[in-house]
């Protein structure tokens, strides 16, 4: 496949943190993934002003799915939540408080790996991605789709889409892996900050994707085995796949 290289997908111009086009990404069969249909990002809930939410409507997007917990979007809330000119859901594919050192989903990553987190989420929530992928099939408008910081949830949906469209494994794995120097600046502090046994959590280093991907092979045998454990039609996984291909 040809030559990929993750920068070429990041949005300067967008007032969001680590948001990137999904589209670019060498798939087999010689194809790409399709530009203008999915854009990831970290969330928007820092967005300063009402010009900066214009532009990011601006940019195209009509639909915002929001991959935090229910206590992170009550707490930061998101400001397309009630916006007119968007569709908003509301898809948390975290049920805890990761803001709380009570919560114990972070009580758990101190002595496991954001990789085992990943398989949690991606054997504990199968409905909510499955949910992801309906909005996904059923919209035209541009999607973005997002969680905190834009790596986790966010990096196990597009990490999902891309092995369903024949992504190679190294550059999906690489799609993930630069979520931390995207996002350094605004990480290291807090990784400074944090215990350190939770310093892990902050970063996206690659042995977490592969062992999700790991996990998919293994268990599944492949992506779309994976998606019909969760509940999605193989005809609603090449609606899907359609919406992801450049025609």
């Amino acid at each position: 496949m040809p030559y990929y290289d993750p920068d070429d997908q990041l949005i300067t111009s967008l007032p969001l943190m680590n948001v990137r086009e999904m589209g670019g990404m060498p798939l087999e069969g010689g194809r790409l993934f399709a530009n203008g249909r999915f854009l990831r990002s970290a969330s928007p809930s820092e967005l300063k002003s009402g010009s900066e939410v214009k532009a990011v409507i601006d940019y195209g997007v009509g639909v915002v799915i929001d991959l935090r917990s229910e206590a992170e979007l009550n707490k930061q809330g998101n400001p397309f939540k009630d916006d007119p000119d968007v569709e908003f859901y509301s898809i948390p594919l975290f049920l805890g408080d990761p803001g709380s050192i009570d919560d114990k989903t972070m009580i758990y990553l101190k002595t496991h790996t954001m990789g085992d987190f990943y398989i949690n989420v991606t054997e504990e929530l199968k409905s909510g991605i499955a949910e992801v992928m309906r909005v996904f099939i059923t919209t035209d408008k541009l999607v973005l789709f997002h969680c905190a910081h834009g790596k986790d949830r966010t990096g196990i949906i597009a990490a999902l889409l891309y092995l369903l469209s024949g992504a190679g494994r190294d550059d999906i794995v690489l799609n993930y892996k630069v979520s931390y120097g995207y996002l350094k600046d605004f990480l290291d502090p807090l990784i400074a900050k944090a215990p350190d046994a939770l310093k892990h959590t902050l970063r996206s280093d690659a042995s977490n994707m592969e062992q999700l991907l790991d996990h998919i092979e293994n268990k599944y045998g492949d992506v779309r085995g994976y998606l019909d454990s969760a509940g999605l039609s193989r005809e609603e996984q090449d609606l899907l796949l359609i919406k992801c291909l450049t025609p």
